[in-house]
């Protein structure tokens, strides 16, 4: 099997997932930002403990939103023009990626950024989220070699599915156990050994653990 979350057709994940659903895959409203990267950290997690290939977009690792107000005047998308401006909102995903915190392209290139990227971009860029253990592309990082480094996980195609409350999700493969809250309120659930990632803040206690909502959490029972 194959896995993607976002390519350069579609609105980003990040930004699908911080509007309600049904809005189709080129969304032109920014909705609530901090929904949608905490609901886009748990997918990611729940994407890479799944057996097959994962492929990540260029820009996902840093928790990027769509750019859902360029100008019609910078848009590059063929598609916007043959459709008369009703169709083709594709650039929002294009928008180069930031690098460092500041420079007229954030680190692009000399020659500037070949569609506009949002002021706000610098503190998303790799520069401002290297070394902050709570950063997105940190959590892409540890989870990269996570599955690197666990025997259980990447190719493969057993998936052993745990029993768990509605909403939630739980399969071991092996040694390694992963859960993801997909509802709107924290849940119990048994914990499964040692947390090895998770992409909120999850609190054990003995044989339980509370995971908030939107969160996935990859443990290992080894």
């Amino acid at each position: 099997a194959t896995w993607v979350l976002s390519n350069h057709d579609v609105t980003r994940h990040a930004t699908r997932f911080a509007n309600p659903s049904g809005l189709g895959t080129q969304i032109r409203t920014e909705g609530d930002r901090e929904l949608g990267l905490r609901r886009a950290r748990a997918a990611t997690l729940l994407m890479l403990a799944l057996p097959g290939s994962a492929y990540l977009y260029q820009g996902e690792e840093l928790g990027l939103p769509d750019v859902v107000d360029l100008p019609d005047e910078v848009r590059q998308d063929p598609a916007y023009f043959r459709g008369a401006g009703q169709d083709g909102f594709r650039d929002g995903c294009r928008v180069p990626i930031p690098w460092t915190r500041e420079g007229s392209s954030y680190g692009f290139g000399a020659g500037g950024s070949w569609l506009p990227q949002p002021g706000s971009w610098g503190e998303l860029s790799v520069e401002a989220q290297t070394g902050d253990p709570d950063s997105t592309l940190e959590l892409y990082r540890a989870a990269l070699a996570a599955r690197r480094e666990q025997p259980s996980l990447g190719a493969g195609e057993s998936v052993d599915w745990l029993t768990a409350p509605e909403g939630v999700l739980a399969f071991r493969r092996g040694e390694f156990v992963c859960v993801a809250n997909t509802t709107a309120a924290p849940v119990t659930v048994p914990s499964h050994g040692r947390v090895l990632l998770a992409s909120g803040e999850v609190t054990v206690d003995g044989a339980e653990a509370v995971l908030p909502a939107d969160t996935t959490v990859w443990w290992t029972t080894g």
